[in-house]
């Protein structure tokens, strides 16, 4: 299969709400020759990362839109002007090859109006962009809903964040401390000829210059380190881990934090790591074993307590709640289009229910971590207030290290150009079982 009409059949799947990249391209490599793949995986994500971009020009250009049956067409046309716009393939091999998909597609009949959209875009694109930017969804290249959504957050970083949501991301590893200290590590990678530097937040983290195959890595079989972005990093040391202590990784899938609450403090009393769904929790156990270690796995719904808490109570919690994963999207930038406005407000709700059912497994004097990848105060700050009013027991704690932004609860960090990505993180210590407080949102 060509690369062109692999990557315009995942994104097609994607564009009619069926799929996300992460499922819908797997099986399509699949069928595209070794060679081709990074090819593949170029324009599939590349014409997400600039969909609204493109989808702007493109309806600017058509006669008329194409139909819902056409997804495939619309994909393929779109695959065509991200080559044109944003690669080094020739221009002839970009528009013709991507012509020649719509055979393989047996609609031969939209050969033509594919030859002109992208002759037209090859003529005129940039200047056809600049005449369209004057509209924010197109100069940003964010759905509307959300670039809104950016804009009220956050008025004064909102084209900055989505900027940095357009690039692509840097590969950061988390150094596996029981094996040696970063800069042993930073001595193994330079000795290896992979340049890198040490994050400036996390302690064990290092950011390659140059984002690479992970067997590469020096050590990686053997877990000397593991992939993880800086700013998830910073969660597991905001627990204070302690020996003896009984830990709850919530929403544990793939096991980043697992294995890092792990390394930090190796003589535990337990770890229970719980996710949702079995399969997820398959990757946990390859993380795991990866790196030596151990940790007790539960299937289960973080809500449902009978259904997996002994009744034992926890010192430590880490909830890494579902969420719109708004502050990853420059490693998925499909979601530009999967996710929807009222996804927030759902998302919203089931945060504060894994909240409020969770901390009832929290042992008085425990403390519970509270983090999401998203850049959205409703589901971060605006979670985290809305359960210190209902929870009379709970007080925020100062979160220091210098990163990210103060929030009226927790700290919001935004992707940085080659840096950390978009991330929350909140610190809640459990007074009590409900004694009312007058004020339980500072900090004692």
């Amino acid at each position: 299969m060509s690369p062109r009409l692999a990557a315009a059949n995942a994104l097609a799947a994607v564009i009619a709400g069926k799929a996300s990249l992460g499922s819908s391209l797997p099986p399509q490599l699949a069928h595209v020759a070794a060679r081709d793949q990074a090819l593949t995986r170029e324009l599939a994500l590349g014409t997400a990362r600039w969909f609204p971009r493109l989808q702007g020009l493109a309806d600017h250009l058509l006669q008329k839109p194409l139909k819902a049956a056409d997804r495939d067409l619309q994909a393929l046309l779109l695959v065509g002007i991200y080559q044109l716009l944003y690669t080094r393939v020739p221009a002839h091999a970009a528009i013709g090859e991507t012509v020649a998909v719509a055979v393989s597609m047996k609609k031969a009949w939209a050969k033509g109006m594919l030859n002109a959209v992208l002759r037209r875009v090859q003529r005129e694109g940039a200047e056809l962009l600049a005449e369209l930017e004057h509209d924010p969804v197109i100069r940003v290249a964010h759905p509307r809903w959300l670039q809104k959504s950016l804009k009220q957050a956050w008025p004064a970083h909102w084209e900055t964040l989505c900027a940095a949501n357009n690039l692509h991301p840097p590969m950061t590893l988390r150094v596996n401390r029981r094996q040696g200290n970063r800069d042993a590590y930073l001595a193994r990678l330079q000795a290896a000829g992979m340049e890198a530097l040490a994050c400036p937040f996390s302690a064990d983290g290092v950011t390659l210059a140059q984002p690479c195959d992970v067997q590469q890595l020096p050590g990686f079989a053997d877990g000397a380190a593991s992939v993880q972005d800086e700013a998830a990093q910073l969660a597991a040391p905001l627990l204070e881990l302690q020996p003896g202590q009984r830990v709850l990784d919530a929403c544990c899938a793939p096991g980043g934090k697992t294995c890092h609450i792990l390394e930090l403090q190796p003589e535990l009393r337990e770890l229970v790591a719980l996710d949702l769904e079995p399969a997820r929790l398959e990757r946990v156990r390859d993380n795991l074993q990866r790196l030596g270690l151990g940790a007790t796995l539960k299937a289960a719904d973080g809500r449902d307590l009978e259904a997996w808490w002994d009744g034992q109570p926890f010192q430590r919690i880490l909830l890494d709640a579902p969420c719109s994963a708004t502050g990853v999207i420059r490693r998925h930038p499909d979601i530009k289009l999967t996710r929807q406005p009222e996804d927030i407000a759902a998302l919203a709700t089931l945060q504060g229910e894994l909240l409020d059912r969770l901390w009832q497994t929290l042992a008085v004097g425990g403390i519970l971590v509270y983090a999401t990848c998203s850049v959205l105060p409703q589901e971060n700050s605006q979670v985290i207030e809305a359960f210190l009013d209902r929870q009379s027991g709970a007080r925020q704690l100062p979160i220091g290290g210098g990163f990210g932004l103060e929030q009226p609860c927790g700290r919001q960090l935004l992707p940085q150009p080659g840096g950390h990505d978009g991330f929350y993180l909140a610190k809640l210590l459990k007074l009590d079982n409900g004694t009312l407080m007058r004020d339980n949102r500072t900090s004692p």
